[in-house]
Formats: structure tokens, sequence, C-alpha cells
């Protein structure tokens, strides 16, 4: 313990002894600087004394004296002053905290008449130091508790911002006493305007007194906080507190609802179940593919699944994952091309607290590492910029990832199922995808066929998706008619099964009786029937008509935006500076509307 923390007590207490006294006062703390002194000693604060002097062996003894004759007491005869010695008496007291020796109040005379007044009142003095040593102890004790009062309430504090939950103390009329960061956050109050707001401002009416009195807890109780510009469904919990005997209020947890679902979806990911049987199909090329599939769910190796958007490529990856040893494990899909480039890094490796501005606090966990014990599902691989197939590679090449921010490399036990409806080879040709990025995804390759090559399936797939429309909308439609088929097995379906079921349900919607008729039917169906039928009864149609029906179709079902353009460009096989050549050499106008 240092004196120098309560330095302005002790000169304070210093000057009370000496107007008392009427003897100069000096104090002196154990590492032998004086930091107090009246009179002549005022002068002298911040010198140092020596350690044979008196004050020195009162340190290292501990004991009061009085020394009568200067420059002759034994104290005296090691001092390095005492030729020069001008002092007529001197008075040593230590001040002591338990078992240690801070400090020493130091009288000292320099006239007779302040010797006789030390002399001759000798018990009654040290009796009065004393007490003053004492109450300098307590004061630095005080000082000792509040410092540690102090650095235990910024403990809690520390403890309390990092709970990931709102925390608020009211008093049983609702009074807010006290609250944490994260309250701040969830309820978007500014500065220290949450103390003064009532609890039930927050969270509703709320009978305190009953929940104080009985000592009662709630538990998950749902709210609805309405600010002046925000507002949330949250769930709280509520548990009142006692200060010695006497309940005095109640403490409040708060989460915002989304935050909690957030929570849930990223545990329960992979709870969907999918196998083999889900997916619906006889066709032989369905059914090869199946039977491929299940060989590589046996295997820990990479698997790469290539086909159109639509022909359930996420189905396979959850059927592999479900069927493997890694079933009770997480699965985590993640699609590469739906995150924003700047984002993806950290959402597939997550980040350090503080990695970068922005970055939630404590950091966060990235896919592969909430993957861990399971599998990840890459979709839409082909459009992962360059410099994440970099990381990917490592990945895949040493099984380690690394937090934005982090420095160490954190081994996981992931497996790897990538998917895409990109032609990866030309990809790598064009210098748009790593060569041996390629081959390490590639180890087993599924190419699930579009519907158009499995059309047997197709009566399979309407009865199927007929029944879950049904279910789903809350309708009865018991078949569709033999025309409609006829059109369904007529179509292409770029978009494949997923555009089948969009199909689908759009004609259970549309359907006002029991049977789906051709008039149920999107307007691309029947345009399309219509243009084969016109097809059948002309006869022979030139390859340049033939393109210019293909494009005009295309454009139909895809649209005339840029995106839209770059789909169209990609269903004719063809690309998009030759699509616009062709639209320009056969006429074709663009709607100038669109973007």
């Amino acid at each position: 313990m240092d004196l120098i923390k309560i330095v302005s007590n002790v000169q304070k207490i210093s000057e009370a002894i000496s107007s008392v006294i009427r003897v100069d006062v000096t104090v002196v703390d154990n590492n032998y600087n004086r930091i107090a002194g009246t009179g002549r000693y005022r002068e002298c604060i911040g010198e140092k004394v020596n350690e044979k002097s008196a004050f020195g062996f009162a340190l290292t003894q501990g004991e009061s004296f009085i020394i009568e004759n200067p420059r002759q007491h034994f104290t005296c005869l090691n001092c390095e002053n005492v030729e020069n010695c001008k002092e007529f008496a001197e008075v040593c007291c230590p001040i002591h905290v338990g078992e240690d020796t801070v400090g020493v109040i130091g009288l000292i005379a320099f006239e007779e008449e302040q010797r006789s007044a030390i002399i001759n009142n000798q018990a009654n003095l040290m009796n009065f130091l004393n007490r003053m040593a004492d109450l300098i102890s307590s004061k630095l004790l005080e000082q000792e508790n509040t410092e540690q009062i102090k650095l235990l309430v910024g403990e809690l504090e520390i403890v309390l911002d990092s709970v990931d939950r709102g925390i608020v103390a009211a008093d049983h009329k609702g009074k807010i006493l006290h609250y944490n960061t994260k309250a701040v956050e969830l309820f978007k109050l500014q500065g220290k305007e949450i103390l003064n707001t009532n609890i039930k401002n927050l969270i509703g009416s709320l009978d305190f007194n009953c929940l104080i009195e009985k000592h009662k807890s709630l538990m998950n109780k749902e709210f609805t906080y309405k600010g002046i510009n925000h507002h949330f469904r949250g769930i709280f919990d509520a548990k009142s507190f006692s200060i010695g005997e006497e309940s005095f209020g109640v403490v409040c947890t708060f989460s915002n609802i989304s935050d909690l679902l957030k929570t849930v979806n990223n545990i329960t990911t992979g709870t969907i179940i999918t196998s083999f049987d889900s997916i619906i199909g006889s066709s032989h090329c369905l059914e090869r593919v199946k039977v491929e599939a299940e060989k590589a769910s046996s295997s820990t190796s990479t698997v790469l699944i290539q086909g159109e958007s639509g022909t359930g490529k996420e189905l396979f990856a959850r059927a592999v994952h479900f069927h493997s040893s890694r079933a009770k494990g997480p699965f985590i899909p993640i699609n590469c091309a739906a995150i924003p480039e700047q984002l993806l890094e950290s959402e597939l490796f997550g980040y350090e607290d503080g990695a970068f501005t922005g970055a939630r606090r404590g950091g966060k966990a990235g896919k592969f590492e909430l993957a861990n014990k399971g599998t990840i599902f890459l979709d839409e691989i082909g459009d992962m910029p360059i410099h994440l197939q970099t990381k990917l590679l490592r990945v895949l090449q040493e099984y380690v990832i690394e937090k934005i921010g982090a420095k160490e490399a954190i081994p996981i036990d992931v497996r790897i199922i990538a998917a895409t409806n990109k032609d990866l080879e030309r990809k790598v040709l064009e210098g748009e995808f790593r060569q041996d990025l390629f081959y390490r995804l590639n180890v087993v390759p599924l190419n699930i066929p579009a519907l158009r090559h499995r059309k047997d399936d197709i009566v399979i797939l309407v009865d199927y998706l007929l029944e879950k429309c049904n279910s789903k909308l809350g309708k009865h439609i018991s078949k569709i008619d033999d025309a409609s088929l006829e059109v369904f097995m007529n179509y292409e379906w770029p978009g494949n099964v997923r555009e089948l079921e969009n199909t689908i349900e759009y004609a259970v919607n549309m359907c006002s009786t029991s049977v789906i008729r051709c008039m149920d039917l999107p307007n691309r169906l029947k345009v399309s029937e219509s243009a084969l039928k016109s097809n059948k009864s002309v006869g022979i149609i030139s390859i340049k008509e033939l393109e210019k029906n293909e494009i005009e179709k295309a454009l139909e079902y895809f649209g005339h935006s840029k995106q839209a353009i770059t789909k169209a460009a990609e269903a004719l096989g063809l690309s998009r500076a030759t699509l616009y050549r062709k639209l320009k050499e056969y006429g074709i106008k663009q709607c100038q509307n669109e973007n």
C-alpha cells in the first residue's frame, strides 16, 4: 500500500497535528519520500529522506520513540547529518496497516519551548499521534477498498457487456438501475437514455410487486418493444434479487426473436434429412446417377455435382451426406453466387474480434468451422472469386482454415461437396477457374440429367408435385388432363424440376375445378405449344427461321434485361456478343424499359 494515494489527506492531518501541538510535522512513506510537511518542512515535500536517519530506524523497527537528546541518541549515531543537526527533540510514530509499516509521522522541535512541549507531555502526545496514525491508516484502507470496488465493478461490467443478451436491473417500481451494452444496442437507446426509461416502457405491463414478494421467476416471456423509431419482437427472463434479506428489484435478460431464430437455423441446418428415395424419378439416366451418388456416400472424397439450374443438385448433396458416416454431423449449405464477393470470405472462413471495421465483437465462426465433423455444400462454386479459390485449395490440401485477422490456422474435419451449373472445364481454359482446384473438386463427378433428357419422369413428378401443392395451398385438385400433360411432354423445361414445380403450383392456384386444363397453365407453355403446332403444320423450316424462333422463345422466357440476355445466351449455347449480333441480324427488338 502506498501513502501517495491519499497524499492530500495526509497533508491535512499533518496540518491538524501541527496546529494542536505547535510543532513542525512531516510524514515520510515507506519509500523514504517526504510526502507531507508543515512549517520549514513544507518546502521539502518530495525530497528523499536518508535511510540511516531516525525515520529509517522507525520504518525498520516499526515502533514509536522520542529523541530527547539529538546527536547523542543511539538512532542518531549513524545519521549522515548528525554534525549539522539543529533539532532540539524529535518524535517518530510509525503508520501501520495490518502487519506492514507504510510510513512515519515525525514531530521536530527547533526551539526549547517546542522541546518542552514534547518532553513534558509524552504519554498524551504518543496517544494522540497513534490516533492520527490510525486515522491515516484507515484513510489508506478506505482508498484501497474504493479502488478494489471500482476494479470489481469494472470487471463485472466487462463480464456483463460480453454477454450476448441484454441485461437490465430495475427496482420494484421499474426504475432502471443498471444495464449492459447489449441492452442499449437491442433497444437502440442513446447514451444513458435507458436510465430515464421505466422498464415497463420496454416490455409492457408486469406485476413487479408480485414478482418480488413471491420471489418468482419468468422464463421466455414474449414481448413487443415499440420505440419511437425502432420496434422488434423479443423474449425476456425476469428474476427478483435481494439485498440482505430484503427483496429489492428484478433482473431481466432480453433477446431479439429474430436473433434467436438465426441461432436455431445455424444449429439445425443439417436436420432436414434427405434420402435417395426423396429424389423423385425412375428413368434410366437418373437411376444411374443415384447409384453413383450412393457409392460416393461411402467415401470421404470430394464430390462435384454438375447440372443445369433446377435439376436438384442440393438434393443429391444432402442425400450423399445423410447416407454417409457423417450423417450425424452438420450439413452446412452456402451459395457462393448469392453472397457479395467482399462478404463471401468472412462467411466461409469467419473472422476474429476487431478484424475489420464493423466486425462483430468476439468475432464470428465461418461456415467451414460450423461444418466441422460434417459436410459443407458449396453451391454455384463456378462463381467463386479467384482469390478465394486459392484459400479453398489450401483447405482441400491441408484441412485447415484461417479466419480473417487470425494468426493461427484452425484444423477442420469437413467433407466438401461442390455444385455448379457452369462448364468448369471451359472456365479453366478461359482462366476463370483454377485448374488445380478443379481437379481437387472433381474427384467424384456426378452429372445430373436435365428434365428434357428424362421426360419419362414427368408423369411421376407431376403426381408428386400436385399432391405437394394441394397440401401446401389447401386445394383438392385430382389430376391434370391429357392435353395439359402433352404440353408438359413437349415443353423443353429450361428451368428443369424447379420450373415444373412452379408451373404445377401456378396451375393449382389458377384451377377452379378439380382437373387442371391447358387454360390453367402459364402463358410460356401455351406459347411454346402453339409454336410447336405451327412448326408441324408448315413442314420444313429454314435453319435461320428456327434460330430466330428459338431466340425469340428464349427472350420470351428470360426477358430483355442485361441479366436475362446473359441467361438466354447460356440456354442457347451462344456468347452474349453473338446473341446481340443475332438480334441485330434478325431485327429482333429489345424492350427498352427493362433493366
